[in-house]
C-alpha cells in the first residue's frame, strides 16, 4: 500500500496519474463543494500533505446499495479512495480479514485512534427487543454504533436508511428501525441521504474535512448545503417544460418522449433537496429524471411513507404551490398568450384607425395652409 505521507499527488503519480489529472480532481471537488476557484490551491495543498484519516464503515439494516455505489465510483475510483485518500480499516464487504481478525481491525482503530477516525454508517439501527434484529459478531448494531460512533471524530451517514431509518422503518416498522442520529443521539454527525448516496458527495465531504479540519455547513437536517441546499426542481433539466405548462400525461406519450416535466406522473422533485441533476450518475452521464423516471424523494425523511404512492403527485408542496401550477399553468399560459395576441390585435386595430386619421388631419392642415 502506498503511504499517504508522501502526498496524494505523489502516490497518484506512481500509479500513472498526472499532476494535471490531480488538479482536475481538486477543481472537481471545489465545484462539488460549491467553492470558488480560489480554493483549489488550498484543497490541493491539503490533499498533498494531510494524513490519511482512519475510516471504519459499518453496515447495518440495509440492502448494501451504498457500498455498491461506493465500489462503482470512478471519479475517483473506489481504489483511489481506499488506497490514497482514506485508510479504510474496516468494511465488511471489501476487507480481507474475517471473524475475530475483522473485529480486531475495528476495535484496534477505536482504541488506537480515538477521536481521530471517521465512521461511515450504512443502514438503519433496529431498537426493538434490545436490537436483536441486527447483530454482528454477537453484538447488536445499537451496541456497536454506541461504542464506535461516540469515540469518532465524526460520523457520516450514507443512504436513506442510516439517515432516518429508510425502508426498514417504514410503517409498520416491526424492528423499531431508526436512523443513526435518533438511535445514538449527541454525535458529531453529517448526513448524506439518498437511495443510494452519491459517492461524489461522500468524497467531497471527506475532502472538506481534510482541507478545513471540519465538516461542511449543513441544513436543519444535518445534510451538507453544498449537496442538499437546492431542490431537485431548481436545477432539473425539465424545469423549462414545467414553466411552459408542458407535462407528461402518460408513460410513453409524445411529451414523455420529448422530455417534458414528470410532475403529473409523480415526480417529487419540487419537494426534494438534492444535487442529483448536477453530479448525476454513471460518470455524470445521467440520473433518474433525465432517464425518464420521476424523483421519488429518497433524500427526504420518511420518504417511503410521505412520498408514496410514487406514481401519484403530491397534493400539496409547502411553500411552492406546484399543485395549482400543474393544473393551471398550462391553461394560464395559453390564456396569457391569447390575451397578448388579443391585445396585440386591439393595438393593431387602433393603429390602423389612427393612421388614416393622422393622414387626413395632415392633409387638412396642408389644405388650410
Amino acid at each position: 500500500m502506498i503511504e499517504f505521507a508522501s502526498g496524494l499527488e505523489n502516490a497518484l503519480a506512481l500509479k500513472g496519474i498526472s499532476r494535471r489529472e490531480f488538479l482536475k480532481f481538486c477543481s472537481a471537488m471545489a465545484a462539488a463543494l460549491a467553492l470558488p476557484p480560489r480554493y483549489v490551491p488550498r484543497i490541493e495543498a491539503a490533499l498533498a500533505t494531510a494524513p490519511r484519516p482512519p475510516v471504519v464503515w459499518l453496515e447495518f439494516q440495509d440492502c448494501c446499495g451504498d457500498s455498491e455505489s461506493f465500489l462503482r465510483a470512478s471519479r475517483p475510483s473506489a481504489v483511489d479512495i481506499v488506497l490514497d485518500t482514506l485508510s479504510v480499516n474496516y468494511h465488511e464487504t471489501i476487507m480481507a480479514p474475517a471473524g475475530k481478525a475483522a473485529e480486531k481491525s475495528l476495535y484496534d482503530t477505536v482504541e488506537q485512534s480515538k477521536g481521530k477516525y471517521l465512521v461511515v454508517i450504512e443502514g438503519s439501527i433496529p431498537t426493538k427487543d434490545g436490537g436483536v434484529y441486527c447483530t454482528i459478531g454477537g453484538k447488536t448494531a445499537l451496541d456497536i454504533a454506541n461504542r464506535v460512533c461516540k469515540n469518532a471524530a465524526a460520523t457520516i451517514t450514507v443512504g436513506a436508511c442510516a439517515f432516518f431509518g429508510g425502508w426498514p422503518s417504514a410503517s409498520p416498522n416491526p424492528t423499531g428501525a431508526m436512523g443513526v442520529g435518533e438511535a445514538v443521539p449527541g454525535l458529531t454527525q453529517i448526513n448524506l441521504p439518498g437511495c443510494p448516496h452519491n459517492v461524489v458527495n461522500l468524497t467531497a465531504t471527506v475532502v472538506h474535512f481534510l482541507t478545513f479540519g471540519a465538516l461542511p455547513a449543513t441544513d436543519q437536517l444535518g445534510r451538507p448545503l453544498f449537496a442538499y441546499g437546492k431542490r431537485i426542481h431548481d436545477n432539473c433539466e425539465r424545469r423549462a417544460h414545467y414553466d411552459a405548462g408542458q407535462f407528461v400525461e402518460d408513460w410513453g406519450d409524445a411529451g414523455h418522449r420529448d422530455g417534458w416535466c414528470l410532475y403529473k406522473m409523480g415526480c417529487k422533485g419540487p419537494a426534494t433537496f438534492h444535487n442529483c441533476p448536477v453530479v448525476r450518475w454513471n460518470d455524470g452521464t445521467s440520473w433518474p429524471v433525465g432517464a425518464g423516471h420521476g424523483c421519488v424523494g429518497c433524500s427526504e425523511p420518511d420518504f417511503w411513507d410521505t412520498m408514496s404512492p410514487f406514481y401519484r403527485r403530491l397534493p400539496n408542496v409547502p411553500g411552492f404551490g406546484v399543485e395549482v401550477n400543474a393544473d393551471q399553468v398550462g391553461a394560464g399560459i395559453v390564456g396569457g398568450v391569447a390575451a397578448v395576441f388579443a391585445a396585440h390585435g386591439i393595438l393593431s386595430a387602433i393603429r390602423a384607425r389612427r393612421q388614416p386619421l393622422a393622414k387626413h388631419t395632415a392633409e387638412s392642415g396642408d389644405a388650410k395652409g
